[in-house]
């Protein structure tokens, strides 16, 4: 992607297939198709945890890739580290499905969790990449429409930055994103919604009650100008936020799960965080 940004979508998708291969098998994790709303969906569920407490997940893929097979073997982990069951959401893809089509499948696999039990304060909002976005652009969503918010926030490398503002506080390391790479992709998804719509760019929205948010980013991403950007306002507003920075990592790291220490251990740490705020006691399940 850094050498080729105009790459044809179907290559794009192709090769973005291949990322569950950077993930281990975690064990004790059983999955099952499922039907959010009119979306097709998947549990991740390790054995033996409470099936009252669920991580909603939108997956990587800059709204244009990624698919349930690319993060069930992540999910499975994440699933496992919290103690909770993970969703993951097959939201549409653009360009045959633009922005905001994401969001309204987001909303409705929200609304779909409230019509099968489960309460908002057991529910964790999570992504990475685009899916990170959707992570942080859903609580401004469901305050607009008079819906009762998760409670916290999991946001991977979330996309911050669509125009490329601080694209070069890591132009030397990072090996995949590039502001070329980045503005093309915003012209596939895009469509009439405007650049700095809060429920696209989300630090540009009134971030005054949002839940706790959990932001982790790769050190070495271009990215993570836009996360620092979007962390001081969201602590301006008085959000409770936790900024986790791997060392020296690239864009969605944690996605190399059982393979990479930094991985394993951000997860760790995100589970340590969120396992009060959700309510859960005891020893967490080690992601291995």
């Amino acid at each position: 992607m850094r050498e080729r940004p105009d790459m044809p979508i179907r290559e794009m998708r192709e090769m973005r297939e291949a990322w569950h291969t950077v993930t281990t098998e975690p064990t004790d994790v059983c999955y099952e198709e499922t039907v959010s709303g009119d979306r097709r969906a998947l549990w991740c569920s390790p054995l033996g945890v409470p099936r009252d407490r669920v991580l909603l997940f939108f997956h990587a893929g800059a709204f244009v890739a990624g698919s349930l097979a690319t993060h069930r073997k992540f999910g499975g982990h994440l699933a496992k580290a919290v103690g909770a069951r993970t969703l993951l959401i097959d939201y549409r893809l653009a360009p045959e499905h633009v922005y905001p089509a994401q969001l309204d499948d987001a909303v409705n696999a929200y609304h779909w969790l409230l019509g099968n039990g489960y309460h908002p304060e057991n529910i964790a909002c999570c992504g990475d990449s685009a899916g990170g976005t959707l992570a942080l652009a859903l609580p401004l969503k469901l305050r607009d429409i008079g819906t009762s918010q998760p409670a916290v926030v999991l946001a991977i490398s979330p996309g911050l930055d669509w125009e490329c503002e601080f694209m070069d506080a890591n132009k030397g390391n990072d090996v995949s994103l590039t502001a070329a790479g980045v503005s093309r992709l915003v012209q596939l998804f895009i469509g009439e919604t405007r650049i700095d719509d809060p429920l696209l760019s989300p630090q540009y929205g009134d971030l005054a009650g949002m839940p706790p948010v959990y932001l982790v980013m790769g050190g070495y991403e271009n990215l993570l100008g836009g996360a620092l950007r979007y962390a001081e306002k969201a602590r301006q507003a008085g959000v409770d936020l936790t900024l986790d920075v791997g060392h020296e990592r690239q864009h969605i790291y944690t996605i190399a799960a059982g393979n990479d220490p930094e991985a394993d251990a951000t997860i760790a740490r995100f589970a340590e965080w969120s396992r009060a705020r959700l309510g859960l006691q005891g020893e967490r399940v080690e992601c291995l």
